[in-house]
């Protein structure tokens, strides 16, 4: 048996065995966040209420829908420049982290800016809900080192971000069950989050050094810098549209129904959007791969799309159709009771699921395309069905309006738009091949 396993792993390429392994490592690190996050966040929810929960999450919902502007899409990017081409990795790297720094604290300043606005009144609740937002917009700022991340993902060496990222979240975890048990406020739990986020970049920092590379070797030019926004800029316009679709239904719960509802509904979220890093994980260590593919011909290059689609459906399909059945019993052994208004919410959003796979496979045709400005025009149509359901339905079913809304702006923005456009209508038909199942018999 051995040597069968030991032949069969010989046969596999180094290409592919690099692939695997760093697949690994991103699994094995939120497989360790998930685990936690089920013990550590349902305790946390539990322990907040629906109000004081739905009160953090409206706070996250706001600073999410700014995030575009601080990372200014440039994620994909940096990595594709990386895999082609990983001399340019001082340029690249020192450019991008300029160009993150100053957006990230030009939208720290407007976003304390915006929830002055909306919240008018200096009520002790819209107090609170001000100073979780600035602090919760502070980790923006501190996220621009997660330019290191994207090297070692055009690297496919994800083993060092998942070290950096576990050791935070494991070390943060246990601070925030200290603070349940000490009875901490609200604000304790968002300080510990950017805290969090600044031990994960100096642990990025310290494991770049280690492995023989220099920040200080970093070169901000603005011609680079330059050709990076100008690649990136449909990417940030489809960064806006996609938060708004994601997080405006929060935003809309709370303005319109209240803050214990945004609670409820972020508990179904949560459940729901627990297995995203699978997709995630997977289209991370491929794309390199499928960047390369486009050199090697047309038909390799499709035929690892179409596999990447298969695979995507297929796990949306796994997770999706079990919990549309059991639904209240997870949600009721869960968060207990008093959150049991998240079951019929949990039973439509987890179909969300299926469409967010599939967009996050299909972003890696745009970018190696260079088609980047058809992700923004694809997703502003899933945005704007998202705002209008969400007016003309969360006030006759709240939560459950809101996330029929989002699985609707989904299919549109990840997959239904693709049809309307000639330069996208190829790979809508690959993504329908595999919602069908039919890709998997297809060559």
């Amino acid at each position: 048996m051995l040597n069968k396993i030991t032949a069969f792993s010989q046969k596999i390429s180094p290409n592919l065995r690099q692939i695997i392994g760093n697949t690994g490592w991103l699994f094995t690190e939120k497989i360790v966040q998930m685990g936690l996050g089920l013990l550590v966040g349902v305790w946390i929810t539990r322990y907040l209420g629906p109000e004081q929960f739905g009160r953090f999450n409206y706070a996250l919902a706001i600073v999410g829908l700014s995030v575009p502007f601080a990372k200014l899409g440039l994620d994909n990017i940096v990595i594709r420049n990386l895999a082609r081409d990983p001399s340019c990795k001082n340029e690249t790297l020192g450019s991008a982290f300029a160009l993150k720094l100053i957006s990230s604290l030009v939208t720290l300043v407007a976003i304390v800016g915006i929830i002055f606005l909306i919240t008018p009144n200096a009520t002790p609740a819209n107090q609170e809900t001000r100073l979780l937002v600035g602090i919760v917009a502070a980790g923006t700022v501190i996220q621009s080192f997660d330019i290191i991340d994207y090297w070692f993902q055009s690297q496919v060496k994800a083993k060092y971000s998942v070290w950096a990222r576990n050791g935070a979240y494991v070390f943060m975890s246990l601070v925030k069950i200290i603070l349940i048990q000490v009875k901490a406020p609200l604000m304790a739990f968002a300080i510990a989050m950017v805290a969090e986020a600044a031990l994960y970049a100096i642990g990025l920092v310290i494991l770049y050094q280690f492995n023989g590379n220099a920040i200080k070797a970093w070169q901000v030019t603005l011609k680079y810098a330059k050709l990076l926004l100008n690649d990136s800029w449909p990417l940030i316009l489809s960064g806006i549209v996609i938060m708004i679709y994601m997080r405006i239904d929060q935003v809309m719960l709370g303005q319109m129904v209240g803050e214990k509802s945004v609670g409820i509904y972020s508990a179904a979220v949560k459940i729901s959007e627990l297995w995203y890093f699978v997709p995630s994980a997977i289209v991370n260590s491929v794309f390199p791969s499928i960047v390369q593919a486009k050199e090697i011909s047309e038909e390799v290059y499709y035929k690892r799309l179409q596999q990447l689609f298969n695979v995507m459906s297929v796990l949306a399909y796994s997770v999706a159709i079990p919990i549309t059945f059991l639904s209240t019993w997870i949600v009721t052994l869960i968060y207990g009771k008093y959150y049991a208004e998240a079951a019929p919410i949990l039973t439509v959003h987890i179909w969300t699921g299926l469409f967010v796979s599939l967009g996050v496979a299909r972003e890696t045709w745009l970018t190696t395309e260079g088609l980047m400005k058809f992700s923004a025009a694809t997703t502003a149509a899933g945005a704007v069905v998202n705002i209008v359901l969400n007016y003309f339905l969360i006030g006759s079913y709240g939560g459950l309006g809101a996330a029929l809304a989002t699985v609707a702006a989904q299919f549109i923005a990840s997959y239904g738009a693709g049809a309307f456009y000639p330069q996208t209508r190829k790979i809508f038909i690959h993504q329908t091949k595999a919602i069908t199942l039919l890709g998997w018999f297809s060559r």
